[in-house]
C-alpha cells in the first residue's frame, strides 16, 4: 500500500467542503491525452547543477525551504532581483540558492547547515519583501544538517542512496528522519499523508539528473501530485474542484484556512485524488503523463494570469 494516494482518496471521499467534478475532469484529461502534449521541461537554467554530490545537496536544501511563499495581507511578497526583473516564490528561491552556490555559499556543508541562524539564511537568500516562517526555515535546515552529520557522514547523496532507487522509499525515509518533511494530518480520526516536499525532492532529483544516477527511480509512476496551493487553484479555475459556498467565500476573501482544518485537508486530498483520476482517465485515452508530470503542467498553468482569477487558499504551514 502507498499511503499517500490511499489516505488522500479516503479523505476526498468523505469531504464536505470540496467536490471533484468528474465531467470537467474527463474533459481536461482528454485534452492531456491529445497528440503533442508533454510535461514542461526541467528548468535547468533556474537550478544549480554540476552533476556531482553538490547538486544533490542543493536540491535537498531547496526542498527543505520550499514552502509558504505568499505574503501576509498588507505586506509585499518576497522576491529576488535577477538582471532587470524580479523572481518570486519557488522560482525565486531556486534561483537565489543557485546564485548562492555559485558564489561559494556552503549550502553543501552539513556542518554549516546544522548551525545556521536566521540572519545567515536571510543573507544567503537576499531579496526584498516578506518571506514568512524564516525561523522555521532555519530550524529545518539545522535539522537537516544534524541528521546528515549523525547518520550520513554529512553527505546528502548517501541519504538518497539509502532509498535504493525508489522515490516512494525516499519520501518515506525523509518523513522518518526529518520531522519537517513529515507532512500528514488527522482527518476524522485517521491519518492522511501528503508528503508534498518529500515527494517533490524525488521529482526534482529525477528532473535535474535526467532520470539517471541520483535521479534514477524505478517507481516515479507512484509519485502523486504535490498538494500545495497553486495546483488546487488551477483545478478550481478549470471547474475540476468545486468548493462549498462557505469555503469559496473564505478562500476568495483571503481568509486564512488553518493548517490541519477539515477544509485544508479536503483541498489537498481532493488535489491528489483529482490528479490520480486524471492520470487514469488520460491513460485510457492513450495519454502517457504521470501524476507528477500532470502536476508540473498544472503548476505551470498557474503562472498564467488566466488561472489566477480565483485566489489560492492561504494556509501558514511548513509543508507547502
Amino acid at each position: 500500500m502507498w499511503e499517500v494516494p490511499e489516505s488522500a482518496g479516503r479523505a476526498a471521499a468523505a469531504s464536505r467542503h470540496v467536490e471533484i467534478d468528474d465531467d470537467a475532469l474527463r474533459r481536461f484529461a482528454a485534452r492531456m491525452a491529445g497528440p503533442g502534449t508533454s510535461p514542461p521541461p526541467w528548468d535547468a537554467a533556474g537550478h544549480f547543477f554540476d552533476g556531482t554530490e553538490k547538486t544533490v545537496a542543493y536540491l535537498m536544501v531547496l526542498d527543505t525551504l520550499n514552502f509558504c511563499f505568499w505574503a501576509p495581507s498588507g505586506e509585499r511578497r518576497w522576491e529576488v532581483r535577477f538582471e532587470d526583473s524580479y523572481l518570486a516564490g519557488y522560482v525565486g528561491l531556486a534561483s537565489a540558492l543557485t546564485r548562492a552556490m555559485e558564489r561559494g555559499a556552503p549550502l553543501d556543508s552539513a556542518a554549516w547547515l546544522a548551525r545556521v541562524n536566521i540572519g545567515e539564511l536571510t543573507r544567503v537568500l537576499g531579496g526584498r519583501g516578506t518571506l514568512q516562517l524564516m525561523e522555521e526555515r532555519a530550524a529545518a535546515l539545522r535539522e537537516l544538517g544534524r541528521v546528515l552529520l549523525t547518520d550520513y557522514g554529512g553527505r546528502a547523496h548517501l541519504l538518497v542512496e539509502e532509498a535504493g532507487g525508489s522515490a516512494v522509499a525516499l519520501a518515506r525515509l525523509l518523513a522518518v528522519k526529518l520531522p519537517s518533511f513529515r507532512d500528514n494530518a488527522l482527518f476524522h480520526g485517521r491519518t492522511v499523508w501528503f508528503l508534498k516536499r518529500a515527494q517533490i525532492l524525488a521529482a526534482d532529483l529525477h528532473g535535474s539528473f535526467g532520470g539517471r544516477h541520483w535521479g534514477m527511480f524505478e517507481d516515479m509512476d507512484r509519485i502523486t501530485a504535490f498538494a500545495d496551493y497553486k495546483v488546487p487553484q488551477v483545478l478550481r479555475q478549470l471547474g475540476i474542484l468545486r468548493y462549498s459556498p462557505e469555503l469559496a467565500s473564505r478562500v476568495d476573501s483571503l481568509d486564512p484556512i488553518p493548517a490541519g482544518s477539515d477544509e485544508e485537508i479536503e483541498i489537498r486530498a481532493a488535489t491528489i485524488t483529482a490528479v490520480e483520476r486524471m492520470r487514469r482517465t488520460s491513460a485510457a485515452a492513450g495519454g502517457r503523463l504521470l501524476p507528477h508530470e500532470l502536476d508540473w503542467m498544472l503548476w505551470s498553468m498557474g503562472q498564467d494570469d488566466r488561472f489566477r482569477e480565483k485566489p489560492y487558499h492561504r494556509t501558514v504551514t511548513v509543508f507547502y
